[in-house]
């Protein structure tokens, strides 16, 4: 039988797939039941240092192949937040702290946190395309790529995965940046910038014009930047973005992923997605004969 363990850097996960931030991620409850589901590991909603609302509704639309978001990043802040990640700490789940911040001292005050609380690793929100002044806004800059995650990296024990934003030319040198850092790994990508116009109203429908658009739209898009990515740093990569079936995971780990994470399928078909992936992927391993996942790593690479 084909083994689907996967490693990322200190992570040692049963399967390749994690449930990604933004999606169930608020509640113990809610990651613990991706873990039923089948996920190997869930990431947390993105915590900043304090309570923030978001952006008014609408803050969701879904297209033809995806859907379009601009939550502004809602969440109860991160003092509030810790009986969510030892709630699922506390049944031997391995949690991933998804962190938001303004400067390098912010992050590295949330990862801590995060590592008191029971998570296995933490992943920094530098990628977000509609919060003004953080996420994709520092995440753009490689400075601070590699500043922030340096910062972290002195301030806790547990791995350190930043999220790289698609919304530049050239995502590998984040990537670079980020490994300077001394990041443990890299997560890519985050949602791409959009908009959607309602024609009746001669108006954006998000209510902050720009939002985030997942799904199965953006699917080519990140598996080319983990293909770029692959060949450009010596740290794992986790491939996120459209992700519905177990040929969408392969085409990741093909590219040179050595995990994924699964979102937009989550909201679209239940959390069951996690199991059905990762049997698919099975499927194709066996009657490929590969005996094991980290076989496909970058299969697609060849000599390149």
């Amino acid at each position: 039988m084909a083994s689907l363990s996967a490693t990322v850097g200190k992570l040692r996960l049963a399967n390749p797939t994690i449930l990604a931030a933004g999606i169930l991620g608020m509640t113990a409850e809610q990651m613990l039941e991706a873990l039923k589901g089948g996920a190997a590991a869930v990431v947390t909603k993105s915590i900043g240092l304090k309570a923030a609302e978001g952006h008014p509704n609408p803050t969701m639309v879904e297209t033809e192949c995806g859907y379009l978001n601009c939550m502004g990043l809602p969440n109860p802040g991160i003092d509030d937040f810790k009986p969510e990640v030892e709630g699922v700490a506390k049944h031997d789940g391995i949690v991933i702290g998804s962190v938001y911040a303004k400067d390098a001292k912010g992050f590295a005050a949330l990862a801590r946190k995060m590592e008191s609380y029971g998570a296995s690793a933490v992943e920094l929100n530098l990628s977000c395309p509609h919060a003004a002044g953080l996420g994709a806004e520092m995440g753009s800059s490689l400075t601070r790529v590699r500043n922030i995650t340096r910062a972290v990296k002195k301030a806790v024990d547990i791995p350190v995965f930043p999220k790289l934003t698609p919304n530049v030319q050239k995502i590998a040198g984040l990537a670079l940046a980020a490994e300077k850092g001394r990041a443990d790994g890299i997560v890519a990508i985050n949602t791409l910038k959009a908009m959607a116009i309602l024609p009746e109203a001669r108006t954006p429908i998000l209510s902050n014009a720009y939002g985030g658009y997942s799904g199965p739209g953006i699917k080519p898009v990140g598996v080319r930047c983990v293909y770029e990515i692959a060949g450009e740093v010596d740290i794992p990569i986790i491939g996120v973005g459209g992700i519905c079936s177990g040929r969408d995971a392969i085409e990741y780990i093909m590219a040179g992923a050595s995990a994924v994470q699964i979102g937009s399928a989550v909201a679209a078909h239940g959390p069951g997605v996690f199991a059905k992936v990762c049997a698919e992927m099975g499927e194709f391993m066996t009657a490929n004969g590969y005996k094991r996942l980290s076989d496909m790593v970058g299969a697609a690479r060849g000599g390149r």
